[in-house]
This record gives C-alpha cells, structure tokens and sequence, in this order.
C-alpha cells in the first residue's frame, strides 16, 4: 500500500532494517526502535520474557554497564523508555534534536549489543517479581489479562505479559541471548524517528550505528488461535467492589471492518462521557463510577471488552443496564443526526492524540511495522466519514451477539 502521508520518508538498509522518518519543526526529536516481538512469541518455556528482556536490554551492553546507560542521555536532559505488548516491543528515546545522534548510538547499542549480565538478573527479576505482586493487588488491572486468558484460551494471546514469578527467577543470561536470538530478527526490526533532522542525516546515522549489523531473517510463524469458546468465570476475591468484564473476539488489525468496530466502541464506551454506557450507568443511574469499553486489534485477532467496578449489591442491575445498550445497537440503525455527531467526535479525538508528538511518532512506527505504511488525518477522516449506520449495525449483530459474549467478574 501507498504511504498516504507525503511527509514522511522511509528507507530499507542492506541488512533488512527498515527506516521511518518524519521531519518536523521543533527542538525536541524522537527515535527508536520497534520490534515485532512480544509476549505471543514466547516458547512454552519462556513465560514473561519478552518483557523480562525489554527490562535486561538497560542492564549492560559490549561497551556500556547499566549507569552508563542510564546517564547517556538523562544527563543531558533526556528519556529512554520502552514497553512490551503481546505482539511487540519498543525502545525508544526523547532528546533536543542537538543530542539526536547520542540517541541513535544508544538505543541501536542496547537493541544490537545487549549482554545481560549475569550479576543483574537477580535484582532485576526482583524489581519484575514487585511488579507481578502490585499489578496482584490491584484487582482492576489483574482482571483484564485473566480476561483474555478466558477469550484467548490455550493460545500464545492469551499469555501473561510480565510472566510467572517461579520460571523468571530460573532465567539465564543464555535464555534470554536465545530469545533475542530468535525473534530480533533485522526483517522484524524498525527504526523510526520524528524531528527536525534532514532524512539523510538519519540514513548516515542509521549506517553508522546499526547498518553493520548481520541480515537475519525470520523464520517462525505465529500460531493462529485455538476457537473461541464464550464462557462466564466468577471469583470471589473479597475485593471491596465488584469488578466486572463483557467481551469477545474482534477484528485484526488487517480487517477492514476495525475502523468501523473502533467508532462504534468510542460510541459505546469510548473516553468521551457521552458514551451510551457512561450515559446509562453512571450518569442517569449512579451505578458506577469507572465503566468504559475498548478495542484492541492484534496482527490477526482483536478483542473488544466493558469493564466497570460497581458495589456489590449493584452488579447484576449495571448487568442489565449494558445488556440493554448492546442490545440496542444490535436492533436499530444509528440515526443518521447521531452518527455524525460520533463521526466527528471521533475525528477531534484522534486529530488532538496526533498533536501529542511522542503518541505520533509511536503510532507512525506501529503503523509501519505491521502495515508498512501510514495515513493522514485527512485520509483517516475520509474512511471515518464514509461509515454507514447499516454497517454498525451488522457490527454490532456480528460482534456483541450476547451468544458470543463471555464474562469474568470479581466478587466477595
């Protein structure tokens, strides 16, 4: 597909390494890498380490210990950051444009030369364990990777992101070489960047600190996911409110039916309070004080869910209530008058998230990791226009068919 954003400049080096770069006018400028990599592609044996290596990656490297790479750009006022999904993971930092090439040399260092030493593993699969156990404690994050442990059973989606805490404390520094071995492949690499730097001054850069690196092409296939079964959990974990989740398989990111799904989850419990759910639940009711919905799309799969967290006694009637909304969308077509009130909403909201610089350059380098390519607003506005009631509809019938709907809900 063509890159409908002309602002944009893409290279492929000799060793399969693809480049993205948008110049932009400011003194700040972005870059990273993206890798498709993530939780999903874990073997039987290697729970959580997909992230357990996005925390080893600043841990050392053939020429920088842990406070060296630290202190190489903090010093000079600037961030490294990085994050894992099931399907990928980001390392990615914010500098002036003056120190972008001490950003490239970093973050190419601690993506190609990483060595997790041995002498960091135990504290570092200490600091991971403390995550599990808070993440543990807080029932309303805990809930939805049980949640899609229920949708995405016995398949590589439905895997905990930070792992188990008794096979990480067995890691290695050879387990994770192996697991950087087989999935950071130069095919599966992308490096992007946003700032005011002439392109070819990134290709120099991009030769220079990553260019040498040896072509390594992959070879693994991701499993599709074993049939979805809808079923419906119940724990009691003594917790002071009920949390609860609604939800089921969706579309990939490839299906052309997600922008669709995406407007009308941002009509049904998108972050806007005029959601039919804040609407109905917590507003016209007061039955809860959190209750959202959301859509996410993987490379070949999706998921959408409702959570809210409501007192106890309260549950079944916020039941009832968001029964009834999906109901309602299954069984009439969206007035053309509120359809386009959601279209535009949904245009302000996306319009506004692309002025937040550092979401713009990570969505343009997920965009391209998976699609190779990424649209302009005007582009996404125009496919977002072109949304029809009728096809909501269908939407709706097709993916909140109560049939298909599974539940997972945390109670005394």
């Amino acid at each position: 597909m063509m890159n409908t954003d002309i602002h944009i400049h893409t290279a492929t080096l000799p060793n399969g390494v693809r480049i993205v770069h948008k110049e932009d006018v400011s003194q700040v400028a972005y870059c990273g890498f993206a890798i498709n990599a993530g939780t999903r592609d874990e073997e039987e044996d290697e729970s959580g380490m997909a992230h357990f290596i996005e925390h080893m990656l600043f841990k050392g490297t053939e020429k920088r210990n842990s406070w060296h790479i630290l202190n190489r750009l903090e010093g000079v006022g600037g961030e490294i950051n990085a994050y894992t999904t099931k399907e990928e993971t980001f390392v990615y930092s914010t500098v002036l444009t003056a120190d972008f090439e001490k950003a490239v040399d970093l973050c190419s260092d601690i993506v190609f030369h990483p060595t997790f030493p041995s002498h960091e593993i135990e504290k570092e699969v200490d600091v991971i364990i403390e995550e599990i156990n808070s993440y543990n404690d807080s029932p309303s994050e805990l809930i939805y990777d049980e949640f899609e442990s229920i949708v995405f059973k016995n398949s590589q989606l439905g895997r905990n992101i930070l792992g188990d805490a008794e096979r990480l404390q067995e890691y290695t520094t050879e387990n994770a070489l192996r697991f950087v071995a087989n999935n950071y492949c130069t095919d599966r690499i992308l490096f992007f960047s946003v700032g005011n730097i002439p392109f070819k001054k990134v290709m120099r850069l991009a030769e220079k600190y990553f260019g040498d690196v040896a072509a390594k092409y992959s070879t693994k296939t991701r499993q599709k996911s074993a049939l979805y079964v809808p079923d419906h959990v119940r724990k009691n974990l003594s917790t002071h409110q009920t949390h609860a989740l609604i939800g089921a398989r969706a579309y990939s990111l490839s299906d052309e039916r997600r922008l669709p799904l995406y407007l009308l989850n941002n009509i049904l419990g998108g972050p806007g309070m005029n959601s039919k759910l804040n609407i109905a639940v917590r507003e016209r009711r007061g039955l809860a004080y959190t209750i959202e919905s959301a859509y996410t799309a993987y490379s070949d799969d999706g998921l959408i869910n409702i959570y809210f967290g409501t007192e106890h006694d309260d549950t079944e009637k916020c039941l009832n209530v968001i029964y009834k909304e999906l109901k309602g969308l299954r069984e009439k077509e969206m007035p053309s008058s509120q359809l386009e009130r959601a279209k535009k909403q949904l245009m302000g909201q996306l319009a506004i998230a692309n002025e937040n610089r550092e979401n713009y350059a990570l969505n343009m380098a997920k965009s391209f990791l998976f699609f190779g390519m990424n649209e302009s607003n005007s582009v996404v506005a125009e496919r977002i226009s072109k949304i029809t009631s009728k096809q909501l509809l269908e939407i709706a019938n097709d993916i909140f068919a109560e049939d298909k709907l599974s539940t997972l809900i945390y109670t005394k």
